[in-house]
């Protein structure tokens, strides 16, 4: 596959992001932890454009084979608790008290 700017907008799933930017990567990794590598390869690279609009097509490429090499090293070390990238790890449930709430007196 031609690496181009075309060529990564078309990508669908993280194994062709993976096999676009040659990357090796464990399949079980993926398999795991597929959305919480895409949304922090996303995270990452959402900055990388804005900030550096001069970048040519292979230098912005490159970044972002960096921002996925970064993402799916993230969590071969952490896990998608600990990262909490989606809403529903920051959301405070409505309705409920903690234990670590409840003291005695």
């Amino acid at each position: 596959m031609t690496q181009t700017l075309n060529g990564f907008n078309q990508l669908v799933n993280a194994e062709e992001y993976f096999e676009f930017f040659q990357l090796p990567y464990d399949p079980q990794v993926v398999n795991v932890n597929r959305l919480h590598i895409l949304q922090k390869f996303s995270a990452l690279i959402k900055p990388i454009a804005s900030q550096s609009p001069d970048l040519s097509e292979s230098e912005l490429l490159d970044r972002y084979r960096s921002a996925l090499q970064e993402a799916y090293d993230t969590f071969l070390t952490s896990s998608p608790l600990t990262e909490k990238l989606f809403k529903v790890f920051n959301d405070k449930p409505k309705n409920v008290v903690l234990l670590s709430q409840i003291g005695s007196d």
